[in-house]
């Protein structure tokens, strides 16, 4: 959808799965650090529920850019004409990460799928939403195709870093950046929608002003300085939680302790005392 809300919605969706991230593998890191094999049961789940959310958001997206009003309702080719190819590759980029999530649902309910196809799709996935966007803007005003090729490096970065994951997975750095990246792909799309189709009746931004682009390169910046704060603290918050609960989780231990050990001498001495 070439409108504010159709560069929303897909910031949306990557920014509620960065958040997640940022959270969820600084927890997974911890736990594996601290060699709790209980918990491996529950993150299957969660990695289940998680692939089934990324397919879900890919149906959304797909249903809204084929239809909404404007939209080409199923229809690539129509009386010697194209139809909304803008939408269909949107609709796309939301195929291949459907995709994703379905291998990502078989990685953890078919043991017979290779361990790394998961990370290798996605990082297709990627790959191929940075190919179209490549050739997304031919022919647009110098702003439009700027700022939409800044969102190149953090999708082929993206997908260099996925693919190393292949190799080294559960690699906590990998995952981070990959984390960040997300979320920068997140704020990116909402950025692309304020400038190119502002909301709320805001003043429409000179496409061909250098000094515009300019700006819009140093706010890329920032946007991605944000992505790892959000990433960092999130790491720390978890980091924090967990030290919290085990040092309050040890005191209790401590506790049960030192009354199993008094129940035992009160035996002790109670045997004792029926042998006298």
């Amino acid at each position: 959808m070439a409108n504010f809300k159709g560069h929303a919605l897909p910031g949306s969706f990557f920014l509620i799965v960065g958040l997640w991230w940022s959270v969820k593998y600084p927890l997974k890191y911890f736990h594996q650090k601290g060699k709790n094999s209980r918990l491996n049961h529950y993150y299957q789940r969660l990695e289940v529920i998680e692939a089934a959310v990324k397919i879900l958001f890919s149906v959304i997206g797909i249903l809204a850019e084929q239809f909404v009003p404007d939209g080409p309702h199923l229809h690539l080719y129509h009386e010697n004409h194209w139809m909304k190819l803008m939408n269909w590759q949107h609709c796309t980029m939301y195929l291949f990460f459907a995709v994703s999530g379905i291998i990502d649902m078989l990685t953890y309910l078919a043991s017979h799928v290779p361990l790394g196809v998961d990370r290798l799709v996605l990082a297709m996935a990627v790959f191929t939403e940075g190919f179209l966007f490549y050739y997304h803007v031919h022919n647009r005003s110098p702003l439009d195709q700027h700022i939409h090729s800044l969102l190149l490096y953090a999708l082929f970065g993206g997908s260099i870093s996925i693919s190393l994951e292949v190799i080294f997975r559960d690699n906590i750095v990998l995952e981070l950046f990959r984390t960040s990246l997300v979320i920068l792909q997140g704020t990116w799309f909402w950025q692309i929608g304020f400038v190119l189709f502002p909301p709320f009746g805001t003043p429409a931004w000179d496409q061909n002003d250098e000094a515009n682009i300019m700006f819009i390169t140093m706010c890329f910046c920032w946007h991605y300085l944000v992505a790892l704060c959000i990433v960092a603290i999130n790491y720390s918050l978890v980091y924090c939680l967990l030290t919290r609960i085990k040092k309050h989780g040890g005191e209790i231990i401590g506790i049960q302790t030192l009354k199993s050990n008094h129940t035992y001498q009160t035996a002790l001495l109670s045997g004792s005392d029926e042998e006298r």
